[in-house]
């Protein structure tokens, strides 16, 4: 079965008897939350989602394969499709023109019940009529192959009957709409790379429709001044998603293409493609109707538990394993695997308003079938992928069963489950209360003395590192637990790691990496934040990570001194001190005394550290994987784009 097989189309009547109506309009601009999420950017985007799942709807019925969203100057939104176009007969039950109907009525649409949809992306059908209700201005153009009609509206409110503005040989609706900036207080500029992202992911759920974006803003162009245009079009569907996916990491797959599948009934379709890699995260990504399901649901919850039957049922069956042998786990498994799971059904139930977690139980058996029967047709077809999945499946046995020895070895060297024994090179500090205190992660030992020396010893722990540092993004959890570098910092954060990390157990309230400004020293930071995003994640969430960020000169005449962190501050403060100035570099932070660390680095009322953030987890794991892998010249980047100054400093 191929993947346009799952879009089957619609062919009964899609006219204005297909718009039900449940409800009026009145809410949604005094509490427009409730219908978008929020009026900050996030709802902003959603109204462009809206317009765009609508025209989704008509590519899932079989009727539009171009979608076209343009940003026009002033941050307005122009969504475009090749549809049937909006029906614009008079509505039997509102006496009013369907249009009129589809944006000025809540919950009115050809997904309740009507023939106009058999599948859709939206629960409420509030898409059109809530975009119309928080835009200062909107307007609609439909063709229906004969005419074209034109229709305007105002902060909801219909402000023009829909007209016939000419003749048409072709079908379509076009969405103009400006976001209302009362409602939008936050911002009303789009960023259009958030919204390249959401149009990629729609057309890889949707195989052979075209999505293009075009930033239309002056002053927004792309690389030698022109407009950023970007196409989006992938025959292979969510085949391609995974190869794309596979694309933002340094891993390798380990069989030649993705495992695909699917199967469709009267009232829904189930698709999935599998991909396996040699590296050692999960990426399993879910969408119901073309929403991404970012809690799953029964769809993912069908798909593991099939995925892990068959393969040890394979395994089993052709003597891999032994069955007197435990059975391979869920984690050994997936281990390496990219899948995307798409499922379209009527009558979707979501368990919240958000759409992240499917709730229909059907969909649960419907993929487990799938995989459990398809898979394992694949793997007895292909023998020499079905060798590489399992032996793959065994080596992560075999590596968790050693992650595990080696924590209860940690466990017994640290003290843990009596009274924890530090690591000999902390010097704690005074203090317990770890919501006032912060570490200090300090290269090398000789910077660590000075830290020592110079810290205020009421609040501030030192821990010294030394020696090459474990590439995690290249290793399992065994030899994570066994590295005689990492351990010290294991044990002194008090977290323990991955699924037993307890951010409880925080022992400090501000970790601060202090690393020379060299190549080294950006070398061991993002080694160590690799480390942590790896296996700490929640650390840098919740804003615990900091970089030290100690200066490069000190600027000094007579009794006054300024420190200066590049050249160009350099030469403004000796420009200050009348032009003429004894410069000091500072050739590392194990060279500065304790006095001059203190005044530079530690002391929170001088120094300037760099705040970690990660604002999006997904962009961050591709960014890790990149700079971990062979190329060496995004690494000298990593600081400017993966962190943000914050003068500190009792957050």
């Amino acid at each position: 079965m191929s993947e346009q097989d799952i879009n089957t189309r619609v062919e009964q009547a899609y006219d204005e008897n297909s718009i039900q109506v449940l409800e009026g309009l009145e809410a949604v601009r005094k509490r427009p939350g409730m219908y978008i999420g929020s009026t900050g950017e996030r709802g902003l985007h959603h109204l462009v989602y809206e317009i765009v799942d609508n025209a989704i709807d008509e590519t899932l019925a079989g009727y539009c394969d171009n979608i076209k969203v343009d940003i026009l100057p002033d941050n307005i939104i122009r969504v475009e499709d090749n549809g049937r176009g909006i029906p614009v007969g008079i509505h039997p039950k509102e006496g009013i023109s369907t249009v009129s109907v589809v944006f000025t009525k809540l919950h009115a649409g050809g997904k309740f019940g009507g023939s106009g949809y058999k599948v859709s992306g939206g629960l409420h059908g509030v898409g059109a009529s809530v975009v119309n209700a928080l835009s200062e201005w909107l307007e609609v153009v439909v063709k229906d192959g004969k005419k074209t009609y034109k229709q305007r509206f105002e902060k909801g409110v219909q402000v023009t009957e829909l007209e016939v503005i000419g003749d048409a040989d072709s079908t379509g609706t076009t969405v103009t709409f400006k976001p209302d900036g009362t409602i939008f207080t936050d911002t009303t500029v789009y960023d259009y790379d958030i919204l390249a992202q959401r149009l990629r992911e729609q057309a890889f759920l949707n195989a052979g429709a075209k999505i293009s974006l075009t930033d239309l803003r002056p002053g927004e162009g792309g690389e030698d001044g022109e407009q950023k245009h970007d196409i989006f079009h992938y025959e292979g569907g969510i085949k391609s998603y995974c190869d794309w996916l596979l694309s933002k990491t340094n891993k390798q797959r380990i069989i030649d293409k993705p495992i695909y599948c699917s199967v469709s009934n009267d009232d829904s379709a189930a698709e999935v493609a599998i991909l396996f890699n040699n590296g050692y995260d999960t990426k399993i990504i879910s969408f119901a109707n073309n929403m991404h399901t970012v809690d799953g649901g029964t769809h993912e919850i069908g798909f593991r538990t099939a995925l892990v039957s068959t393969i040890n049922n394979y395994a089993v069956k052709f003597k891999k394993m032994k069955e007197s042998e435990p059975k391979l786990k869920a984690d050994d498994i997936l281990e390496g695997v990219i899948a995307v799971i798409s499922v379209k059904l009527k009558d979707a139930q979501f368990e919240s308003q958000t759409k992240a977690k499917l709730g229909n139980t059907s969909m649960r058996t419907m993929v487990n079938r799938l995989i459990s029967t398809k898979l394992m047709e694949y793997l007895e077809e292909n023998p020499a992928d079905g060798d590489i999945i399992v032996k793959k499946s065994l080596a992560a046995a075999n590596a968790r069963e050693a992650a595990q020895k080696a924590r209860e070895t940690s466990r017994n060297k640290s003290g843990i489950g009596g009274k924890t024994r530090m690591p000999e090179k902390l010097t704690d500090c005074i203090s317990n209360d770890a919501a006032k205190t912060e570490i200090f992660i300090v290269e090398g030992d000789s910077a660590g003395g000075s830290a020592v020396e110079g810290r205020n010893s009421t609040y501030q722990a030192i821990l010294p590192l030394w020696g090459k540092m474990l590439n995690v993004e290249k290793a399992r959890a065994d030899k994570v637990y066994g590295n005689d570098k990492l351990t010290p910092v294991i044990v002194a954060l008090g977290t323990g790691i991955a699924e037993n990390f307890d951010i409880e157990k925080l022992r400090y309230d501000k970790i601060v990496i202090m690393a020379d400004a060299d190549v080294d020293g950006s070398h061991i930071r993002t080694l160590l934040l690799t480390f942590f995003f790896r296996f700490m994640p929640d650390l840098i969430e919740t804003g615990h990570i900091y970089l030290a960020q100690p200066p490069l000169f000190r600027v000094s005449k007579g009794k006054q001194h300024f420190d200066a962190f590049t050249d160009e501050e350099k030469a403004e403060y000796i420009e200050k001190l009348g032009g003429t100035a004894d410069v000091q570099r500072y050739k590392g932070l194990g060279e500065m005394d304790p006095e001059q660390l203190w005044e530079t680095t530690l002391n929170p009322e001088t120094r300037t550290l760099l705040k970690v953030t990660m604002q999006d987890a997904e962009l961050a794991d591709a960014t890790f994987s990149m700079l971990m892998g062979e190329e060496v010249e995004p690494r000298r980047k990593f600081i400017e784009e993966n962190a943000i100054f914050a003068t500190d400093l009792d957050i």
